[in-house]
C-alpha cells in the first residue's frame, strides 16, 4: 500500500495524486507506468508516472476518471492508502539527442509528456510541445511545460485558447510551413495517437505513440495487451508502451478498444 500525500482535481475528469513510494521514485524513467489497483475489490489501472521526487521519495500521477476503476480511485482523498501501487513498469522513452523534437500531448497524456520534455531538454534538444485540450478550461500544467520546453503551442477545439482545431491539424499546419522535426512523440488518447502518426508518415519523421491497451498484470503474462507493430505481435507492458507509430495496425487497435463497452457500462451502474 501507498499513502496519498496530495489529491488535487486539476481540471474536471482529471486527478492529481502525490503518493509516498520512495522505492519507485528512485527507478522511475519518462515514459514508464505504475499499475494501481484502488481497493481489493477494484480492476488494475495501468497510469503513466508524471513526475517523481528521488530526495522526498514521492511519485505524481495523473488520470482521467472514466470508468467504475477509475472512479473507485478518483473516491480516495489525502491520507488514504492506495491498495496496490506497482511500478516502474514498461520501458522508458529513449532519450537522446535528436535535434528538434515535438512533443504532442492530448488529455492526461499532457501530464506523461512533462518528463519527457525535461528529459529530453537536458539532453540538448530543441522542444516544441502540443497541448491538446476541447476548451481552455481543461488545459493544465501550462507553466511546468513551458518552463522546460522552448515552445508549447496550444490547440483548442473551441478555439478558446491557442488554434482551432485538435492538436495533429496544427502539426499539419505546421509541417506544410516546412517546419523541421527530428522526432515526434505523442501521448494521449487513441484517435489522437493515431491521427498524429498518420499526419507525420507523408513527412518520413520518425513517430513515437504510447499505446494505452487494455492491460491486466502488466509484466507479460496474460496477453491482454497485444498489438500488431510492423506485421508482429508485441506487448504494451514489456515491449512497450511505446511503439512506432507508423508501424502499429491501428485497425486492430481501434477495434480492440471497443471489445468491453457493455462490461464497463455494467460495472458503473454497479459501483
Amino acid at each position: 500500500m501507498v499513502k496519498i500525500l496530495q489529491k488535487e482535481h486539476i481540471v474536471p475528469n482529471i486527478h492529481e495524486f502525490i503518493v509516498t513510494a520512495p522505492d519507485i521514485a528512485r527507478k522511475a524513467r519518462a515514459g514508464q507506468f505504475v499499475i494501481v489497483i484502488p481497493d481489493k475489490y477494484a480492476e488494475r489501472i495501468p497510469i503513466t508516472i508524471a513526475d517523481w521526487d528521488n530526495e522526498q521519495g514521492t511519485i505524481s500521477i495523473l488520470f482521467l476518471e472514466i470508468g467504475a476503476g477509475t472512479q473507485s480511485l478518483a473516491a480516495l482523498n489525502t491520507g488514504d492508502e492506495i491498495f496496490s501501487f506497482t511500478g516502474p513498469l514498461g520501458r522508458s522513452f529513449e532519450i537522446k539527442k535528436y535535434g528538434t523534437v515535438g512533443l504532442v500531448g492530448g488529455c492526461y497524456g499532457i501530464g506523461a509528456i512533462y518528463p519527457l520534455a525535461k528529459a529530453l531538454k537536458e539532453c540538448g534538444n530543441k522542444v516544441v510541445c502540443y497541448s491538446e485540450a476541447r476548451s481552455r478550461f481543461l488545459l493544465y500544467w501550462n507553466e511546468k511545460l513551458e518552463s522546460v520546453a522552448d515552445e508549447v503551442r496550444y490547440s483548442t477545439t473551441d478555439g478558446s485558447l491557442g488554434s482551432k482545431g485538435h492538436s495533429h491539424d496544427l502539426l499539419k499546419k505546421d509541417l506544410e510551413l516546412d517546419e523541421h522535426y527530428d522526432k515526434i512523440f505523442a501521448v494521449g488518447c487513441t484517435y489522437m495517437m493515431y491521427k498524429i502518426a498518420h499526419t507525420t508518415k507523408p513527412y518520413g519523421i520518425n513517430t513515437i505513440v504510447s499505446m494505452n491497451p487494455v492491460m491486466i498484470d502488466g509484466t507479460g503474462m496474460c496477453g491482454a495487451c497485444r498489438l500488431e507493430v510492423g506485421g508482429e505481435t508485441k506487448f504494451a507492458c514489456v515491449d512497450g508502451p511505446h511503439f512506432d507509430g507508423h508501424k502499429i495496425n491501428w485497425d486492430v487497435v481501434l477495434n480492440r478498444r471497443k471489445a468491453y463497452i457493455e462490461e464497463e457500462i455494467i460495472s458503473k451502474e454497479r459501483l
